[in-house]
């Protein structure tokens, strides 16, 4: 019996210190919570390379925290690599987007790219993943909770088999 490879997941933003790796955490949680942890790859990276080798933003790993989430993650950016080396690449916003489209080698590899609001459910009234970074505590809560909601969807579409 053929071992089905595991489903590799980027979740990229700008910096790589707030949203993806939240994003990141929530959907390790979702994939702990499901016994899930051994049918997927996650990781996160940021189209800019400002904040390379630190902890994500301490102000998301409290919010996180207190949500029982431990983010550990050390930024990184997004590389050219990626687009071989996941299945599917998750940017935040717009902009993110545009970067990873221009940056993808192929079109196919450009194929892999989604927005993480596709997986919002159909009563939210945001399109993107706001960036909380200059935003008071309400912004890292929204912030989690549209990932909660998004990481979900997500986790249940790909369990579902449903094409992404």
């Amino acid at each position: 019996m053929e071992e089905k490879k595991p489903v590799r997941v980027l979740f990229v933003c700008l910096g790589n210190i707030c949203r993806s790796p939240a994003a990141e955490g929530v959907f390790r949680a979702i994939l702990r919570e499901n016994c899930a942890e051994s049918r997927y790859v996650v990781d996160s990276a940021g189209t800019g390379g400002y904040h390379i080798g630190q902890l994500p933003d301490k102000r998301m790993r409290i919010h996180a925290r207190s949500r029982g989430l431990e983010l550990t993650h050390r930024c990184r950016q997004v590389s050219v690599d990626d687009f071989a080396d996941f299945d599917l690449i998750i940017g935040m916003d717009a902009s993110n987007l545009a970067n990873l489209r221009r940056l993808a080698p192929s079109v196919e590899a450009a194929r892999k790219v989604c927005g993480m609001a596709s997986f919002f459910s159909g009563g939210s009234c945001y399109d993107h993943v706001p960036d909380p970074y200059y935003e008071g505590a309400e912004g890292f809560e929204l912030v989690l909770d549209l990932l909660q909601d998004g990481c979900q969807n997500l986790f249940n579409r790909l369990e579902s088999g449903e094409r992404i």
